[in-house]
């Protein structure tokens, strides 16, 4: 096996960090490299060949024999290196990879395609932290070449695993090269997209269900919780949906032309995720407004009990502090009643202001 020291493409090392390129300068041990490979194969003819060593595949590829397809799962900055100088690819689409927080988008360098994608996922209740995120997010990034396909994705969610194995039971898709591969990432991910919108439909409606029926404040950060990680799915599918209409319409070389019919599709189910996350948006919206509205009428309703008992407490406070002076000569002082009248007479009083404020409904 031959471990020597990989050359960087000629006029593209300097567009990388410093710590990359000397990290791409470094000797590429292959056990190393296929450490963040959580899968690899070779197709011919859309089916998968039995494995061979890893340089003896890709020297396969290098000549037009099939295609190479690995899936990698958040490699280190090295790691990255490495495979972008196996594969020749270009820096800025390897720096891109590298980022988990890259905005979706497709690019062309020379005999090169990339394409990221953002991933979505739902956060269970139960797994959730006390006002952690309903939805998470990650990224999902490939490099298409002529004879290759490399998946470098970031994140717990989008697992590649059983679309390798649907695509393997497809031989006739998959013999149309890499750009099937591409589009099976795609759909698998914009599909994710349409399985978080469902979960969290379920959780609005719930929310919407209770939002008269509670008062407390809680209620009101779930909302917003929730409101803020859907802005977050907002951004995501609504910058997904430029590559995606540019690889359903624009011929490329390296796209099969059948496939970009296959393209269409997922950009109608694209079409009505972001309809759906819009309809979120403003639906949450009028949500928030109403629960705030709820809970500045419970508010105000609080505060005008607090003031009809304050009222009727005020009458015997005021009663009693006026025969507390201690004078000599007040009315009723040397009257044998005077003691029970005054108390039948703060009752009755206290009496009509509570009936008062209970017909006016402040009670």
């Amino acid at each position: 096996m031959d471990r020597s020291p990989p050359q960087p493409l000629p006029g593209r090392s300097e567009l990388l960090p410093a710590e990359v390129a000397a990290e791409m300068a470094a000797e590429m041990a292959p056990a190393q490299l296929l450490d963040a490979v959580v899968d690899w194969g070779l197709y011919r003819d859309g089916v998968r060949q039995p494995r061979l060593d890893f340089d003896a595949a890709r020297a396969c590829v290098q000549e037009g024999d099939g295609f190479l397809w690995l899936g990698v799962h958040e490699p280190s900055l090295r790691q990255l290196a490495q495979l972008g100088v196996a594969f020749r690819l270009h820096p800025l689409a390897v720096e891109d990879a590298g980022n988990v927080s890259q905005r979706p988008k497709l690019e062309r360098y020379d005999d090169l395609l990339f394409l990221s994608l953002r991933t979505l996922g739902y956060v269970e209740r139960d797994d959730r932290s006390e006002g952690g995120d309903v939805v998470q997010t990650g990224s999902v990034n490939v490099f298409v070449g002529e004879h290759f396909v490399l998946t470098v994705r970031h994140g717990r969610h989008a697992s590649m695993a059983g679309l390798r194995h649907r695509l393997e039971n497809d031989p006739a898709q998959l013999a149309r090269g890499p750009s099937a591969v591409l589009h099976a990432v795609a759909d698998k991910v914009v599909d994710d997209y349409l399985t978080v919108t469902d979960a969290v439909n379920e959780d609005i409606e719930e929310i919407e269900n209770n939002v008269f029926a509670s008062r407390t404040p809680s209620d009101i950060e779930r909302i917003y919780q929730l409101k803020r990680d859907v802005i977050e799915m907002k951004r995501t599918v609504t910058a997904l949906a430029a590559p995606l209409h540019d690889l359903a319409e624009r011929p490329r070389r390296l796209v099969h032309a059948e496939i970009r019919e296959y393209f269409r599709d997922v950009e109608d189910h694209l079409a009505r995720v972001r309809e759906q996350v819009q309809s979120f948006d403003e639906l949450l919206t009028s949500i928030l407004q109403a629960g705030l509205a709820r809970l500045s009428v419970s508010e105000n309703e609080d505060m005008r009990k607090i003031s009809a008992w304050v009222a009727i407490a005020a009458v015997p406070t005021m009663i009693a502090g006026i025969y507390g002076m201690n004078f000599q000569y007040m009315p009723e002082l040397g009257q044998r009643w005077g003691y029970p009248v005054v108390l039948l007479g703060m009752a009755a009083i206290c009496g009509g202001l509570h009936r008062g404020f209970k017909r006016n409904g402040w009670l």
